[in-house]
């Protein structure tokens, strides 16, 4: 009776092309294939490091974010609707003699959902919707001015006297184009007749 012998680590040394069983053996040779750099191995098995990564970047680090042709800038805007805020007022707000006093200066306030309360709402943008609701209700909406910085341009005095000497060729050879008008000989021949 013919047995099949288990694998055993001694009998897969050098065993056709050296590589013990593990396939290409270009993979384990010095060290070419590393295990990763940073963040590598995350969510791997066992979870090894996916509790730190939740703790340090929240569920945003894992899975695809969708589709984008290359060059386009993804909207990362904060947005709320305004029942969320409804329901949760202690949460995005403190509570004041006259109603409630919510300060979200870098979120945008949409406008799915009821307004019961007068809230005095400080946001960075707000929809028509949202803002049409929480007057409705009593409330008031100030929205966050943005200033644009207009950095100053510093000119480089290298460059401007390279532009002013390509200026000054510029007009140097314009003016040897034109064509300088000569005046009409007299004639010597006809001259002297008149005499």
């Amino acid at each position: 009776m013919r047995v099949k012998k288990r694998k055993k680590a001694s009998r897969m040394h050098g065993k056709n092309q050296g590589t013990h069983g593990r396939g290409a053996r270009k993979k384990a040779k010095k060290s070419g294939h590393k295990g990763g750099v940073g963040m590598a191995g995350s969510g791997k098995r066992g979870d090894q490091k996916k509790t730190l990564v939740l703790k340090l970047h929240g569920h945003e680090y894992f899975g695809k974010k969708g589709v984008t042709s290359r060059g386009t800038k993804r909207d990362i805007r904060k947005r709320v609707n305004v029942g969320e805020i409804e329901l949760h007022l202690e949460k995005y707000g403190k509570k004041t003699k006259e109603g409630y006093e919510i300060k979200l200066p870098n979120y945008k306030i949409l406008g799915n959902g009821e307004v019961k309360n007068k809230l005095f709402v400080t946001c960075l943008e707000i929809s028509t919707s949202a803002k049409e609701k929480i007057e409705k209700a009593g409330g008031t909406v100030v929205v966050k001015e943005i200033k644009i910085q207009v950095t100053p341009i510093v000119v480089n005095p290298k460059h401007e006297k390279k532009k002013a000497g390509q200026e000054k060729k510029k007009e140097s050879e314009e003016n040897s184009n034109v064509k300088k008008v000569k005046e009409p000989k007299a004639n010597k021949k006809k001259v002297a007749d008149k005499e």
